[in-house]
């Protein structure tokens, strides 16, 4: 199993960024997904989640409204557009493969997960 991000970077208040997660070794459409986020010093952050078809989708409060996860099973890949970042925003961000149905901030809800991509948003 790997999954790899991508998309991060540095940007200003207010700018967008697009994450991308490329998984492989295993049966991607048959696993519901989660973005995970980690803030230096801090513990790990639930952003979202995504049922295996995609019709289901649920996002923390602080990124409801600006954060959209989606998936392309076709082409195994989890995405998260993040519209109107914020200096609050900044973390590295990991995409993770649920264990079963359950989703949150602990890394026991997830059985694999990347190397994180970094998103530092500055005001």
């Amino acid at each position: 199993v790997q999954l790899v991000e991508s998309g991060g970077g540095m940007v200003h208040t207010g700018e967008s960024l697009r994450l991308s997660c490329a998984a492989s070794g295993f049966t991607f459409s048959s696993y519901a997904m989660s973005w995970v986020r980690q803030a230096p010093g801090k513990g790990p952050e639930w952003v979202s989640f995504i049922n295996t078809g995609g019709s289901n989708t649920y996002y923390a409060n602080s990124v409801k409204g600006r954060f959209t996860i989606s998936r392309d099973n076709a082409k195994n890949t989890l995405y998260l557009q993040m519209n109107s970042l914020e200096p609050e925003d900044t973390a590295l961000y990991y995409c993770a493969r649920l264990k079963g149905r359950l989703y949150g901030s602990s890394w026991s809800h997830y059985d694999y997960w990347g190397q994180g991509t970094q998103v530092t948003v500055s005001s």
